[in-house]
């Protein structure tokens, strides 16, 4: 994240405020529910400070995909269920975010796929989705995964799936899909999801907050 850092760099001189090492949530258009599952990254904050040796703000912001204010947060997180639009503006910014060594985790909800994937090739015509194989580091880099991205919850039979965006060589963008990691985040209370599946959700999800600060 060296071009990120120099950014923040930037961020600080002009306005005196510095989040490195921070997360937020992504507000966009279109009438999907970006503010679903709201006590899921919270809870995925809490437990990376607890269990693998972060300092994040337990309390994230909220930030609107076409704002400057992205650039103050190295990982941005995003969910929902129906649709998704991008602005030329929005895509505009959200390129120079993540080609600029931010990170986007999307975690579809349910339903989001086919809104976002046409969202994304607006963003990004020159780039597909990739599937990422089972070895790939984001499935070890704190806990194990040898099967690759769990399945917390189940909707329509389809296997869980790990799609990403690469830049030059590096994973800028995760879309986690037909897995609902954000749902296993959430109070236990809210889906009454045994420990061992929001074990799951929780140790999947600190491996991709610890990955994207890293890489």
């Amino acid at each position: 994240m060296k071009q990120f850092t120099f950014y923040l760099a930037l961020i600080t001189m002009v306005t005196g405020q510095l989040q490195a090492q921070e997360v937020a949530i992504l507000k966009y258009n279109g009438g999907g529910d970006w503010y679903a599952n709201p006590t899921a990254l919270p809870n995925l904050i809490k437990f990376c400070n607890e269990n693998a040796g972060t300092s994040l703000n337990e309390k994230p912001e909220t930030v609107e995909v076409g704002s400057s204010t992205i650039f103050q947060y190295p990982f941005l997180h995003m969910t929902g269920h129906g649709n998704v639009v991008f602005s030329d503006n929005e895509a505009q910014n959200l390129r120079t975010y993540l080609f600029s060594g931010g990170f986007l985790h999307i975690d579809d909800n349910y339903g989001m796929a086919p809104y976002l994937k046409k969202a994304l090739e607006k963003a990004f015509p020159n780039s597909t989705l990739e599937e990422l194989g089972n070895d790939h580091p984001i499935f070890k880099e704190f806990y194990k995964f040898p099967e690759g991205l769990p399945k917390i919850h189940e909707h329509d039979g389809k296997r869980p799936q790990a799609l990403g965006l690469f830049h030059e060589n590096r994973l800028i963008l995760l879309f986690t899909t037909e897995s609902d990691l954000g749902d296993g985040w959430e109070d236990p209370t809210v889906h009454n999801d045994p420990k061992k599946i929001r074990a799951q959700a929780l140790q999947m999800g600190a491996n991709i907050i610890l990955y994207a600060f890293k890489n």
